[in-house]
């Protein structure tokens, strides 16, 4: 009995260990077929903070925040002017601006949208060239005069999805007519709600709409600032 009962501890033993070496080449077959390799991890982009900064400084919103889409017309030929007059594509404004549009955005951003823009900061030499274009002042500021956009304080904008697609506000943008009013409420519903969420949110954060064109907005803050003619550095 106690014969047969070594001969059984002995097999089971047997076994155990013939099931480790048969795990052990396996582990080293495929250490040599898919040997491990290191990756590098990606270094995350270091955002500017606004940390000891004037709020009358201007900064270049992108250093500061991932989370807005562009599409700077003006640096284009598509827009009413029908003419490029920035050298190249980016978005100024000064610090109390970007912060108050920050803010804006995560609020935006919860509700599953976030803000895209048309135009930031202009340059009084950049209305100037708009005036030559189109000297109305319907239409353009007069640059004697200067606008809120040359104070750094205002900012032509649409809400996209998270994906980028635009919501429908109704008409693109710098559409000149009544159809881009605020105060037309003949207009879809979805179109409604959409303007809607964008002024009230806006508003919510220190901002102010024009009657006649639901993409323009203006911090209050940043009325009595001067009208001023900072020009950013194009980047190659």
């Amino acid at each position: 009995m106690k014969h047969h009962l070594f001969f059984l501890i002995a097999l089971v033993l047997f076994g155990c260990r013939q099931e480790v070496v048969k795990k052990q080449k396996v582990l080293e077959t495929q250490e040599k077929i898919e040997p491990l390799v290191e990756v590098a991890p990606v270094p995350e982009k270091k955002l500017k903070t606004f940390e000891g900064m004037a709020d009358t400084t201007f900064v270049r919103l992108a250093d500061y925040s991932e989370a807005f889409a562009y599409d700077l017309r003006y640096a284009t030929e598509n827009n009413f002017l029908k003419a490029k007059v920035y050298d190249c594509a980016e978005c100024y404004t000064r610090v109390k601006t970007a912060k108050a549009l920050i803010k804006a955005n995560r609020d935006f951003i919860k509700k599953g949208v976030k803000i895209k823009f048309f135009d930031c900061y202009r340059p009084n030499s950049v209305q100037y060239k708009m005036w030559e274009i189109v000297p109305n002042p319907q239409y353009v500021a007069n640059p004697i005069k200067g606008s809120i956009h040359n104070k750094g304080g205002a900012v032509d904008i649409t809400l996209v999805d998270l994906e980028g697609n635009e919501l429908d506000m109704g008409t693109d943008f710098d559409f000149f007519g009544k159809r881009a009013y605020h105060d037309n409420l003949d207009l879809p519903e979805e179109i409604l709600s959409n303007r809607k969420l964008l002024k009230e949110t806006m508003e919510a954060h220190g901002f102010w709409s024009i009657r006649t064109e639901w993409w323009h907005y203006n911090l209050s803050a940043g009325s009595n600032d001067k009208v001023a003619n900072f020009k950013w550095e194009c980047k190659d």
